[in-house]
């Protein structure tokens, strides 16, 4: 027993799959059905009365003739009885019952055309060929995964609260933008009319449809899953070349059967003329035989090919309709005008032609699903997901005072910018990290203390209505950059800021290239730090040179050449060129009168004759060369008659010269981390000196001449090869800082009790040897 739902388990699939199937499709199924039906029953048929029934006949001619319509018998009166005799006696034929049976069967196997045998098992077959064609592309794995998985998505957006939300508001909101005035809701360095709509959608939250934070959180997966799934389907056209072969196929599946079945059906007689030599055995050797089945797969077959031309026509339509017009690329033009959304994308290739598939099927589905690739509706989700999560009272708790001593807020990796930070009225910088696609709202007015902002690889947009608060009242903006998209756009004109950091990369590569364009706009800028890999200067700076007061420039080790431009920079009282790979102190230095303060550290420094021409820099007072390949302090160094600050360490000195003590202004000497191996008694001439650093040299002895100089409060002996320290060290009252370990001590003199501002947190030695001093200068430098 066949069972048509058996069979028809080759064109069952999800019922979510029927977004899917167009109306061709469906008709197809439905025929596909019917044509199992023509099928299973002729194949029933057979099985339970397909059968031949033969007579005798003396002639090889059959008497009888029959067309498919009618069946009529004609008398020969030659070979036959009359038709009186036929009704009162018939003819006897001298055949018993077995041979009777044996004629049939042997008839039946020999003189009936084949395709009467296989009439019902070849439309059966040609219908599963059919089936199988229609449905190929739901069943074939790579495929029905992509199939699955964007039905499941779609499913997903038709029942999310925030799709039906999304479109209601940003509707509401396209009606009010036509009435507005353009220059009304404007963005500064705006990549598309997105961020405009952004801006309004998220201004105005709807009261009544407030979604709550696992809503929130399964549209902001979504938005995610549709992501991925767009890039992945985007990237090949497996779906509409599986369906195009499946639809071809059928086509040619639709000639094959016209053609054939068309040939055969005309050998489906009811009449059959059966040729068998069994003489010997009955008699006889022609025989006139009736098919009974005959009429029944005739009508059949007839019906089924009719079926088929309607198949073929449906087959024929699709082929139009998949070639007509390219299904590589959809366009959302009608939900764009229809919603006001207009940075909805246009798609290609696979999740192009689902969409255009779908679209067969109703068209709502494109809308609704248009609302999860909009960067609109999902800026939006962001804002909305994120004032979830961010309250002004866990806001508060993330204050904290920074270097500067201002209030400021981290933020790092958020979405977007919580509106309640701009219920902070006494909140002063904002550092913000890994942020991007953001934009600055108006609604920064409110901050009235913020002072100071800091962006860590940020990409940032300003409202127009917020650029005039920022002009007034940013004072310092520090930028990490990788790309150029981080670097704002709008710093060039922040009229007030008086303090610029710009950390990144401007040196163009094959990949990019960052330009800096011109701060001349920046007319209280007095500090800029550049940390770059720049080979000079660059022109932005220079047009700032007139009130440029502090210069930064760290390079990554990249060769700093042309430096003719400094000499422009006549109002810089600090410079620093930091791992420029310099190796003698740049010339148009010594032209900066108003300089005080140089840091050379991290270069190639190995001679620094040149340092005479500081003389003629009335207010340099602090020189800094310190991780540098110094071997030598040259003499002359004693006409730095202002000096007071002087950085040495980690270089390659040996000999301090008598000159260098000639300085008398030192406050500050640092030759840690050298090779020295002898302090000279001219030490006692910088009566000045307040801190003084030997660290890590080979210094055998102190000369008590340095605890002469009696300002001292901070003295830094450790890692050398002192073994033993002058009692006089109880001559410096000021002392608050020394450091001994490393050395080697065997007992610290008891006089360091003589020290007055010297404790043990300020007494760097190891614990075994502060345990030599006596109890009562213990428990005196423990004390409070």
């Amino acid at each position: 027993m066949i069972y048509v739902s058996e069979l028809w388990h080759f064109s069952e699939q999800p019922p979510a799959f029927r977004v899917l199937k167009p109306w061709w499709d469906v008709f197809t199924d439905i025929l596909s059905f019917i044509m199992i039906l023509i099928a299973v029953s002729g194949c029933t048929v057979q099985v339970m009365d397909d059968r031949m029934y033969c007579l005798p006949q003396r002639s090889p001619t059959c008497p009888l003739t029959m067309n498919h319509d009618t069946a009529e018998c004609c008398n020969s009166s030659s070979i036959s009885p009359t038709a009186s005799d036929l009704e009162s006696k018939g003819v006897d034929n001298n055949l018993d019952l077995m041979q009777y049976k044996f004629i049939h069967k042997i008839c039946y196997q020999t003189s009936l055309h084949w395709f009467p045998k296989v009439f019902p098992y070849i439309v059966l077959m040609q219908t599963i060929v059919f089936i199988v064609c229609s449905n190929f592309w739901f069943k074939f794995p790579e495929s029905s995964s992509k199939i699955e998985h964007f039905v499941s998505i779609l499913g997903k957006c038709f029942e999310s609260p925030w799709t039906t939300r999304a479109l209601s508001e940003v509707s509401g909101e396209h009606l009010e933008d036509k009435e507005a005035s353009p220059g009304d809701i404007n963005l500064v360095n705006s990549q598309s009319v997105s961020s405009t709509q952004s801006k309004i959608v998220m201004d105005k939250p709807a009261a009544g449809s407030v979604l709550d934070k696992k809503e929130c959180e399964q549209a902001k997966a979504l938005f995610e899953r549709i992501k991925k799934f767009r890039l992945h389907v985007e990237e090949s056209n497996l779906l509409s070349k599986t369906y195009i072969r499946q639809t071809i196929m059928k086509v040619f599946m639709f000639i094959f059967i016209i053609v054939s079945n068309g040939a055969l059906v005309p050998k489906i007689s009811i009449i059959i003329t059966c040729n068998v030599d069994i003489q010997d055995m009955t008699g006889y050797k022609f025989f006139c035989c009736i098919h009974n089945m005959a009429g029944v797969f005739i009508k059949l077959s007839y019906f089924y090919l009719f079926i088929v031309v309607i198949c073929g026509a449906i087959c024929l339509y699709t082929t139009y309709w998949l070639f007509h017009r390219s299904l590589k690329e959809y366009s959302f033009d009608y939900v764009r005008k229809e919603t006001g959304v207009n940075d909805i994308p246009d798609v290609r290739n696979d999740f192009a032609f689902l969409l255009h598939m779908m679209d067969q099927y109703d068209q709502l589905y494109s809308k609704r699903f248009a609302i999860f690739l909009s960067e609109v509706t999902e800026n939006k989700l962001r804002q909305l997901n994120l004032n979830h999560v961010w309250s002004v009272e866990k806001l508060r708790r993330r204050l904290q005072t920074n270097a500067s001593g201002r209030l400021e807020l981290q933020l790092i990796m958020l979405p977007g910018l919580p509106d309640a930070l701009f219920e902070l009225a006494e909140l002063q910088a904002i550092k913000m990290e890994l942020i991007n696609n953001v934009t600055i709202p108006a609604a920064i007015e409110q901050l009235e203390e913020l002072k100071e902002l800091s962006l860590y690889q940020c990409s940032l947009r300003v409202d127009t209505a917020a650029l005039p608060f920022l002009k007034a009242n940013l004072k310092v903006l520090r930028v990490w950059f990788v790309g150029a998209h981080e670097l704002p756009y709008w710093l060039y004109v922040l009229r007030n800021l008086e303090e610029l950091h710009l950390i990144g990369s401007l040196r163009p590569s094959a990949s990019r290239i960052i330009t800096l364009e011109s701060l001349q706009e920046l007319r209280c800028l007095k500090t800029l730090l550049l940390k770059s890999n720049v080979t000079k200067i660059p022109q932005a700076i220079v047009d700032v040179s007139s009130h440029l007061q502090r210069l930064y420039v760290h390079n990554d080790g990249t060769k700093l050449v042309t430096l003719n431009s400094l000499k422009k920079m006549v109002s810089l009282s600090e410079l620093e060129l930091v791992h420029c790979d310099l190796e003698c102190i740049p010339y148009a230095i010594f032209s900066l009168v108003n300089l005080q303060s140089l840091d050379l550290r991290e270069n190639k420094l190995a001679s620094i004759e040149g340092i005479v021409s500081f003389q003629h820099l009335p207010k340099f007072t602090c020189l800094k060369l310190w991780h540098n390949s110094i071997a030598q302090i040259p003499e002359h160094i004693k006409k730095l008659v202002n000096l007071e600050r002087l950085f040495f360490s980690f270089n390659k000195i040996e000999v301090l010269p008598v000159n260098l003590f000639c300085c008398s202004k030192l406050l500050y000497l640092d030759l840690s981390h050298n090779d020295i191996s002898f302090i000279p008694p001219e030490i006692r001439f910088l009566q000045n000196l307040q801190y003084l650093s030997v660290t890590s040299n080979k210094i055998t002895t102190v000369p008590d001449e340095l605890f002469l100089c009696r300002k001292l409060n901070t003295l830094k002996l450790g890692n050398n090869a002192l073994s033993v320290l002058s009692s006089k060290i109880s001559d410096l009252d000021m002392l608050t800082c020394l450091e001994l370990k490393g050395n080697h001590l065997v007992a610290l003199p008891s006089e360091l009790g003589s020290c007055p501002l010297l404790k043990r947190c300020g007494l760097l030695v190891e614990y075994a040897l502060f345990e030599t001093l006596p109890l009562d200068v213990r428990e005196k430098m423990t004390s409070e």
